[in-house]
């Protein structure tokens, strides 16, 4: 009896090592990819326990990566072509080089096949994420800015708070204001910061262009009066010691990190940086990106980091089914509105009350509305070549601009000179 009793009991471990063995190879594992700062990873994170939670096969893994890495350590992996190294769904922007080079797929047949609707995104949202027609990635957010602003600080100064009516010059007097220096001169608090590659919110809203098809492009526009004006104004701010230095406001930690140090009064940014104030209890609002007092519009751009999938990934069908869930207003998009760390890249979205939530901070969502409403798909180059076009012949001297070294209209003919050159060279002709 003793014998039969414990050959049972192998038996019954052997059927539960089998069956243990059939579950792990059930299960599919995603590698899933982006670039964030702390607090938006955590967000990424409950996207994918809520996947998880309601897909218990599948397992999804978080590949994060700093902004400043992220794209070489993706290169690297594509260079080595190992694709189960690789992330099988991951944050691009742009998508074009990635899409041209084949290194991620074309969405289209997974879009027609499972009739997904795409008429309520914002406009030029999947024309940024689209290549040769053909729709490579599904916009996570969309990257509108505004005019972060600290309340404590106005009201200290005696100011009025920012209206989605300002212009430049309402812009130019706060941060005037919001100036902080000590005896020596030095500036401790900065009246405002924004990266100097957020410089077409200044060139578009004053009717400006960085070229004339960020698309199809075949000509340089960045010497037009139009463009030099939001130029100089943009530099103007730094040189006046109102505004960060692009190259200081990368040493100090980004915007995000001087705001909450009250090293500025004043940023613009898009809705990335929602999670980190309202966590820190910062008394804070928002308003639209001022426009230029001739007329001008908001010009952030409405597109955004998309979702796309690797060309090498083997669980094509898995992948697909994550990115459904990621777009669901029901799935992830619900997970990133409650959040408030991304503007929604459709209509439906952005009006939705889990995105214009009264309970979360700030207060005037409606600002990103205003934003997305005239903004354009032309803020950055939506073809193969722009990523090379814009780090060696564009960004080096727009750097020296904010850097102080050199004067936008001095520099900027000869370098609608050289892109002019560059653009005929690599094929792109009228």
């Amino acid at each position: 009896m003793r014998k039969r009793l414990t050959g049972l009991f192998i038996i019954l471990l052997i059927l539960t090592a089998f069956s243990n063995v059939a579950v792990a190879q059930d299960q599919t594992t995603l590698l899933w990819g982006m670039w964030g700062s702390p607090e938006e990873i955590a967000v990424h994170q409950q996207v994918a326990d809520a996947y998880m939670k309601a897909n218990p096969n599948v397992k999804v893994e978080l590949w994060s990566q700093p902004w400043g890495d992220y794209f070489t350590k993706l290169d690297t992996l594509f260079a080595a072509g190992d694709g189960t190294a690789i992330p099988d769904v991951f944050f691009m922007s742009p998508i074009q080089k990635y899409a041209s080079s084949k290194l991620i797929q074309d969405l289209t047949p997974y879009i027609d096949k499972t009739k997904m609707d795409l008429t309520d995104y914002w406009p030029g949202a999947l024309e940024s994420t689209s290549w040769d027609g053909k729709v490579y990635g599904l916009p996570r957010d969309s990257g509108v800015e505004t005019l972060y602003y600290n309340k404590d600080d106005f009201d200290k100064a005696g100011l009025k708070y920012p209206t989605d009516d300002w212009t430049w010059d309402d812009l130019h007097k706060a941060a005037e204001a919001l100036t902080v220096k000590d005896a020596s001169g030095r500036v401790s608090r900065y009246g405002l910061a924004m990266e100097g590659g957020k410089y077409f919110d200044f060139v578009g809203a004053n009717g400006g262009q960085i070229l004339d098809d960020m698309f199809k492009p075949t000509e340089c526009k960045l010497s037009a009066p139009e463009a030099v004006a939001g130029i100089e104004y943009f530099a103007g701010l730094m040189n006046d010691g109102l505004a960060w230095k692009d190259a200081n406001l990368g040493q100090a930690g980004g915007d995000q990190a001087v705001f909450l140090s009250d090293q500025t009064s004043m940023f613009i940014q898009n809705a990335s940086r929602v999670p980190a104030l309202n966590a820190a209890g910062i008394n804070y609002d928002v308003a639209a990106v001022p426009k230029a007092p001739s007329g001008g519009r908001q010009a952030g751009s409405t597109n955004g980091a998309a979702w796309v999938m690797s060309a090498l990934t083997a669980k094509a069908d898995a992948a697909w089914a994550f990115m459904q869930f990621l777009q669901s207003p029901d799935g992830g998009q619900a997970v990133y509105f409650s959040a408030g760390d991304a503007f929604p890249p459709t209509k439906s979205g952005a009006n939705s009350p889990v995105f214009l939530n009264d309970k979360r901070g700030p207060a005037n969502k409606q600002a990103w509305l205003v934003g997305a409403a005239s903004a354009p798909p032309n803020g950055n180059g939506w073809f193969a070549d722009w990523n090379e076009l814009n780090s060696t012949i564009i960004n080096p001297v727009l750097t020296s601009i904010w850097a102080g070294e050199a004067k936008p209209a001095d520099v900027l003919p000869g370098v609608c000179d050289s892109v002019n050159t560059y653009l005929a060279d690599h094929g792109y002709k009228k």
